[in-house]
């Protein structure tokens, strides 16, 4: 693996490129910024719309231009959050406790600093942690044999489900949908076709860029349509001001900091929990471990630099589960794995060994693309202040054409436009009716391997499949066990949730 991580460097430092990638991180960046500033625009909305023009390059271009939308749209909405206590994306709830509180006392521009160097803190030490942690765990993947990969999967695919918010039979449901939807088409075994009701078009199976556009970007847009985007804010109402961060405030948050880009590491490891839960993980952390906690939500920058530094630390580990055993940390990555998938890179355990130079020049790119991150957020954050006052009503046509044109550019087939509205419409009942589409798309992108390693299974097994699991296979028996324990515990977590709060989704 340090072979494959040295050749990375000449991969990624070849002049021919260089300049290129660094160029595209660094309009992927901005345009995630962008969209992160504007209230009710998600970064996964822009990954979905902005993911075929990955397709079209390098991998080596295109993937990290996705990985800087990534980065720039977590830390982006976090300045709506402080400005005007109406957080960009959901990972910058949590800084709506103290932001706008900061901005009130006359010092936004303190506050949107240390978010700012808070977030690049965070995200250059969680991937400094991915880089060092993908190696060792892509060599343990490589010992799994099928019966394990299966166990794995599927206990994934379960705690995905159950840690989705929402009800957690709901994320049973969803999954169970995309689980057959990945059963449409061949046989991954017998390549014999199967559910395509003699439609030509769904014999080799549904596309997955309109499908995850048609999940993840349009219901974004009908709901902002449905909202009419009824609070106009003023621009004059924005001013940046007060005096900028110093070196003494940046470094009494230290220890925040890192408490902070420790508990974001860890849960970017775990598939399906995400930014949100590491944001208010991280907050919760620094007001307890504060000797004057009674100041957190009245304006405190280590409760801005606690939330962002957690939320920021989970984007590069959320990669490790992806890149190794092929199992999305969040539903930001799924978006990744269709960038991946496209350029012939189908995640797994065999990623890394037949494509490990190429893996670890992307991974060494998006820590380098902190330097571009740090620069391209000072320099612009008055710009992306002015951002957050820009009319929806004037985006939203732009964006349902990029949706459509990028959809069509990729096979310049109408079936796939077809696909793309069906999966709209389905997307948007969905979320009306508080149904959660990330465990649907991960059924969908996971339920062909898992089918594939099962069979493989069966066929190792001879007949004798629990004897060969108990015996020969403890490894995958634990997993297998622990799979109805970990659904009991996720179910009695999701009915004491509903107790506490009353929630009936």
């Amino acid at each position: 693996m340090f072979e494959a991580f040295l050749a990375g460097f000449s991969i990624l430092f070849n002049p021919e490129t260089v300049f290129m990638t660094f160029l595209l991180m660094a309009a992927g960046l901005f345009l995630g910024m962008f969209v992160g500033a504007l209230p009710g625009f998600t970064t996964l909305m822009a990954l979905a719309i902005l993911l075929p023009i990955s397709f079209f390059i390098h991998p080596l271009l295109g993937i990290p231009f996705l990985l800087g939308v990534y980065k720039g749209g977590i830390y982006g909405g976090s300045i709506p959050a402080i400005l005007v206590s109406m957080p960009g994306t959901g990972a910058a709830v949590a800084t709506t406790f103290d932001g706008p509180a900061l901005t009130k006392k006359g010092q936004a521009r303190k506050a949107l600093e240390i978010a700012l160097f808070a977030s690049v803190t965070g995200d250059l030490t969680s991937d400094i942690v991915t880089i060092a942690l993908i190696g060792p765990i892509a060599a343990v993947a490589l010992l799994m044999g099928p019966p394990e990969l299966c166990a794995v999967l599927f206990m994934s695919l379960i705690v995905i489900a159950g840690t989705s918010s929402g009800v957690f039979v709901k994320g049973l449901l969803m999954l169970a949908v995309g689980l057959f939807l990945g059963m449409i088409g061949q046989d991954p075994i017998g390549a014999l076709s199967r559910f395509s009701f003699g439609i030509a078009e769904i014999e080799a199976g549904i596309p997955l860029l309109p499908m995850l556009i048609g999940l993840f970007a349009l219901p974004e847009i009908f709901v902002s349509i449905e909202k009419k985007a009824s609070q106009i804010i003023q621009a004059k109402d924005l001013k940046v001001s007060g005096a900028r961060l110093t070196w003494a405030e940046f470094r009494s948050c230290g220890r925040t900091i890192a408490r902070s880009t420790g508990i974001g590491t860890l849960i970017g490891v775990i598939p399906g929990v995400g930014q949100v839960v590491a944001a208010f993980m991280g907050y919760a952390a620094a007001k307890s471990a504060s000797k004057t906690p009674e100041k957190f939500g009245t304006g405190e920058l280590e409760g801005v630099a606690a939330a962002e530094a957690a939320n920021n630390a989970v984007n590069g580990p959320t990669l490790v589960p992806l890149l190794t055993l092929g199992i999305p940390g969040d539903n930001l990555t799924v978006i990744l794995v269709g960038a991946f998938i496209a350029h012939g890179l189908r995640p797994g355990p065999q990623l890394m060994e037949q494509q490990g130079p190429l893996v670890f020049a992307i991974l060494i790119a998006m820590v380098l693309a902190n330097i571009l991150f740090i620069f391209i957020g000072y320099l612009c954050i008055p710009m992306f202040a002015k951002v957050v006052t820009v009319r929806k009503s004037l985006l939203l046509p732009l964006t349902l054409i990029f949706a459509f044109a990028g959809t069509w550019v990729f096979r310049s087939n109408p079936y796939d436009l077809a696909i793309l509205v069906i999966f709209g419409a389905f997307g948007y009942m969905a979320r009306k009716l508080h149904f959660n589409v990330t465990p649907l798309a991960m059924g969908f992108i996971l339920g062909p391997p898992m089918e594939y390693a099962f069979g493989q299974t069966v066929t190792l097994a001879q007949g004798a499949i629990f004897n060969y699991i108990v015996f020969e296979r403890p490894i995958a028996a634990v997993f297998v066990a622990a799979t109805p324990i970990i659904t009991y515990l996720i179910w009695r977590r999701s009915v004491r949730l509903r107790q506490q709060f009353g929630t009936t989704d």
